[in-house]
């Protein structure tokens, strides 16, 4: 199964404070656990929401607006992308993430084809596998 944890932004990440070289040390070495264990496939800081947009879409059309947002907990700092067998295997592994004390991170599972049944026909399975081969390349 595919998971995607996601870092939750704080008044640091936001003002756009970098982590220390200790910081990068110990996340370094837990990624490389990550991908010693054959779980990790992608895993990013992002800047702050000053440097980003939203879109909100109405009536078919999109309008933009950019950052910086209010702190709350829908902002991201960063993510995972991880492979477990199971929800529990990914909190066991993201409880040793060298984070500090109020730091917050969520892990949501990351839909399969399978997950969508008959409404994904075969032509839109072709479709996404062929997407999915063409992202692979690059």
């Amino acid at each position: 199964m595919r998971f995607m944890v996601i870092v939750k932004a704080n008044k640091d990440t936001e003002a756009g404070v970098m982590p220390s070289t200790e910081q990068l040390a110990a996340m370094g070495k837990f990624n490389e656990e990550l991908v010693q264990a054959g779980m990790m496939e992608a895993g990013e800081g992002l800047h702050p929401t000053s440097n980003g947009a939203r879109i909100k879409y109405a009536g078919g059309q999109g309008s933009a607006s950019r950052g910086p947002f209010p702190l709350s907990g829908d902002l991201v700092a960063g993510f995972w992308l991880i492979n477990a067998k199971s929800l529990d295997e990914a909190i066991d592994w993201m409880k040793r993430a060298p984070f500090g004390d109020g730091d917050e991170i969520e892990i949501r599972q990351v839909f399969s084809t399978e997950d969508f049944g008959e409404a994904l026909t075969p032509e839109l399975r072709e479709q996404e596998e062929r997407l999915r081969a063409q992202t692979a390349k690059k």
